[in-house]
């Protein structure tokens, strides 16, 4: 039952090149009991299509079930949700708290998040989430980075969000591609405060 899952953390992947990070974090987090809550954006869906083999289907019903599969998931334990389902409890602010993490988070999602634009449900859960004081963490994977997306990264810092670029490190000596989205997908559940054996800590 998903009242038994530890609390729920969105996560919504978004256009910019890196969906395998959104991808492991959703594992990961299913990995730790948690429930996840997903969206995932037209664009993502192109490119999660052209950088992996995963063949994940729009409709959310369909996605919840093809994400449950790929990642060990209980019944219950991945809800999805479409591009406008305003009926999502990420639409409101008097909906479930939960913290949220867009990963990959493309450019053009970090300049609608920093202006409030709430065009779909992905910018709308963002805008709850500062609204709210709740967790927020931005993954953004862009080089190189403009004024204009410096810029908005400081806004948004200023604003209580966590901007966590896809900059994975290499003192962890990296063998394998799965080393390295391991190390940023640990960064981000080291913010949520999830305990994980993705990598140790620095001195372990």
């Amino acid at each position: 039952m998903a009242d038994t899952f530890r609390p729920p953390v969105t996560v919504a992947i978004t256009g910019a090149s890196g969906a395998q990070y959104g991808l492991r974090l959703i594992d990961a987090l299913v990995a730790t009991d948690h429930e996840v809550w997903v969206m995932i954006s037209k664009a993502a869906h192109l490119v999660i299509a052209t950088e992996t083999e995963a063949e994940l289907p729009a409709r959310p019903e369909r996605l919840s079930a093809a994400l449950g599969e790929r990642s060990g998931a209980r019944p219950g334990q991945i809800r999805c949700f479409g591009r406008e389902d305003w009926m999502a409890p990420v639409a409101s602010g008097s909906g479930a708290s939960s913290a949220m993490v867009i990963c990959p988070c493309s450019t053009g999602t970090l300049s609608a998040v920093a202006c409030g634009a709430s065009n779909n449900l992905i910018e709308r859960a963002a805008d709850v989430a500062l609204k709210e004081r709740r967790r927020l963490i931005l993954v953004p994977r862009e080089t190189p980075l403009s004024a204009i997306h410096l810029q908005h990264m400081l806004e948004l810092s200023r604003l209580g969000a966590v901007v966590l670029p896809a900059a994975p490190g290499f003192y962890h000596q990296p063998q394998t591609l799965d080393d390295l989205i391991d190390f940023i997908v640990a960064r981000i559940l080291n913010q949520l405060g999830i305990e994980h054996r993705l990598m140790p800590r620095w001195g372990e």
